[in-house]
């Protein structure tokens, strides 16, 4: 009876410990890629920037570092401050203009004729800083992505 009761008390006891805290969310670095590229009349280029949550808790996003190549041509820098609250496992995009060099827009006018057909590869890489739910502070994220941009048929100087 007392092996029993023993027993017993300690599953109490060890369930009482688990039930103590929350459990922790897994935290992972986000995936950034870029949504749609859009000419401006004054050349500049307007990105809308998909930051994809991949963690299974809500991230506070505070600002990113880093920088775009397009095809094997040398990066610009991207630089935004910002505030996006992003739930698990979702998205939210970000505009940000940038100006391209001379060789980035020609490299988009090189296939712009082509229609959906012509794609350019990109590369995103650097950092967001962002605050998980259940941290105190915020911390960097390393992004290093890559994908292709066409042009969308029937609305001009517009890409995904």
């Amino acid at each position: 009876m007392k092996r029993l009761l023993r027993g017993f008390l300690l599953i109490l006891l060890g369930a009482g410990l688990v039930a103590c805290g929350p459990a922790k969310k897994s935290v992972f670095p986000p995936t950034l890629s870029i949504q749609q590229l859009t000419v401006l009349p004054n050349g500049q280029w307007r990105l809308t920037l998909r930051i994809q949550n991949n963690s299974y808790g809500e991230m506070d996003f505070k600002s990113l570092e880093g920088q775009l190549q397009v095809g094997a041509l040398a990066p610009i820098r991207l630089h935004a401050i910002f505030a996006r609250d992003i739930p698990a496992l979702a998205g939210d995009v970000l505009p940000l203009d940038v100006l391209p060099t001379g060789p980035m827009i020609q490299a988009l006018q090189a296939v712009a004729g082509k229609g959906s057909a012509g794609s350019v590869a990109y590369r995103l890489q650097g950092s967001s800083r962002a605050k998980p739910e259940q941290e105190k502070d915020a911390r960097d994220f390393d992004f290093d992505g890559n994908g292709w941009i066409s042009p969308v048929p029937g609305i001009p100087d517009t890409w995904r």
